[in-house]
């Protein structure tokens, strides 16, 4: 059984960081591109960041570049999702997902997903 099992969120203040974890059993995520994605209230799912499946190439909405690094750990099977000088706008249920190809903006395209993980940005 494929699972996603994500961790990490939290109430963090302005300008503070978190680290999300999302670590995979029934699949090897060397072999998937992972994007990670975020909904807030009333909102459309949108992507957030991305790392290639063959080249590890990243992608990086605008609203995160220079901000958020995301990153995969081929010895603990567990991707994540660095997330520094965060902002109250951040503020959302993020999920991570994977994809056998390549980075998709399309988060219909995924076949696996974590459960999501609560992020509030507060002071």
């Amino acid at each position: 059984q494929v699972q996603l099992v994500e961790s990490g969120g939290g109430l963090v203040q302005p300008g503070g960081s978190l680290r999300l974890s999302c670590a995979a059993s029934g699949i090897s995520l060397d072999s998937y591109a992972i994007a990670w994605f975020r909904q807030a209230p009333g909102k459309e799912r949108e992507g957030v960041s991305c790392i290639g499946h063959s080249d590890s190439s990243t992608l990086h909405a605008d609203s995160v570049k220079g901000r958020f690094t995301i990153s995969r750990d081929s010895t603990k099977n567990t991707a994540y999702l660095q997330m520094n000088n965060l902002k109250p706008e951040d503020t959302a249920v993020y999920y991570c997902a994977a994809h056998g190809d390549h980075c998709y903006s399309d988060y219909g395209r995924y076949h696996y997903w974590s459960q999501g993980t609560q992020v509030t940005v507060s002071s």
